[in-house]
C-alpha cells in the first residue's frame, strides 16, 4: 500500500516524490554555484600571459633595434651626399675655367702664328728683292757703274733688314709653341676635372637611389665612384697649368 509522498508504476518499486521534506537535504549536498560576474583564480593562464607579453616586448624591441641599425647609415649617407655635391660643384667650376683658358691660349697661338706668317712673308720678299737687286747690279756694273753701285747699296740695305724680320718671325713662332703647349696642359687639367665631375654626379645619383630604396650596397658603390673622382680632382690641381 502506497504511503504519502510515494509514486509507483506497474511492476516497479515505489519511488519517493520530491517534496518539501526531501529538497533541503538535496540542495545542501550540491556544490555552491559561482556568483554572477565572479572569476575563479587561474594562475597558469596568468603565467602564460606574462610570458607572452615578455616575448612580444622582446620581439618589438628587437625589431626596433634592427630598424635603427638598418636606417642608421642614412645619416652618413646624407652627409656624404652633401660633401660629394660640394666637390662636384668645385670640380665643375675648375673644369670650365681651364677649358676657357685653353681656348684663350689657342686663340693667342693662332694670332701669333698669323703674325709670324706675315713676318716670314716680308722676310721672303726682302730676300727675293735683294736677289733681284744683286742680279741687276751685276748686269749694270759693266755698262752703268753708278746704277750698279746704287743697286748694291740697296741690296746691302735689304740684307740688313732680313735678320730682324727673321728674328721676329722665330720669336712669334716660339710664342705660338708656348701658347699651344699651355693650351694642351690646360686641356689635360680640364679633362681630369670633367671626369671627376662625371664621377661625382654618378655618386650623387647612386646616393639618391640608395636613400630611396634603403640599399646600403648602392651607397658603397657611390663612395667608390666618388673616391676615384676625388683622386682625379686632386690630380687636376697638381697638374701643371
Amino acid at each position: 500500500m502506497l504511503q504519502p509522498g510515494e509514486l509507483s508504476l506497474a511492476g516497479e518499486p515505489a519511488l519517493p516524490l520530491l517534496g518539501a521534506t526531501t529538497l533541503p537535504p538535496l540542495l545542501a549536498a550540491l556544490p555552491p554555484a559561482p556568483l554572477l560576474g565572479a572569476r575563479s583564480p587561474m594562475p597558469e593562464e596568468e603565467i602564460e600571459t606574462a610570458e607572452l607579453k615578455e616575448s612580444v616586448e622582446a620581439s618589438v624591441e628587437h625589431a626596433l633595434e634592427a630598424e635603427r641599425e638598418k636606417t642608421g647609415w642614412t645619416v652618413y649617407l646624407s652627409l656624404s651626399t652633401a660633401i660629394i655635391a660640394v666637390f662636384a660643384a668645385v670640380a665643375s667650376l675648375e673644369s670650365g675655367a681651364n677649358s676657357n683658358d685653353a681656348i684663350l691660349e689657342k686663340n693667342d697661338a693662332v694670332l701669333n702664328q698669323s703674325k709670324a706668317s706675315d713676318q716670314w712673308a716680308l722676310y721672303q720678299a726682302k730676300v727675293i728683292r735683294a736677289a733681284v737687286v744683286h742680279g741687276e747690279s751685276e748686269f749694270a756694273s759693266a755698262t752703268n757703274p753708278e746704277l750698279a753701285a746704287t743697286l748694291r747699296d740697296e741690296g746691302a740695305h735689304l740684307k740688313t733688314e732680313q735678320a730682324p724680320l727673321e728674328e721676329r718671325a722665330r720669336a712669334l713662332e716660339a710664342q705660338v709653341e708656348a701658347h699651344n703647349a699651355r693650351a694642351e696642359r690646360l686641356l689635360e687639367r680640364h679633362h681630369r676635372f670633367a671626369i671627376a665631375v662625371t664621377l661625382f654626379q654618378i655618386a650623387v645619383a647612386l646616393c639618391a637611389i640608395a636613400a630611396l630604396m634603403k640599399k646600403k650596397p648602392l651607397w658603397l658603390v657611390a663612395l667608390i665612384a666618388s673616391s676615384i673622382g676625388g683622386v682625379l680632382f686632386v690630380l687636376g690641381f697638381l697638374a701643371p697649368g
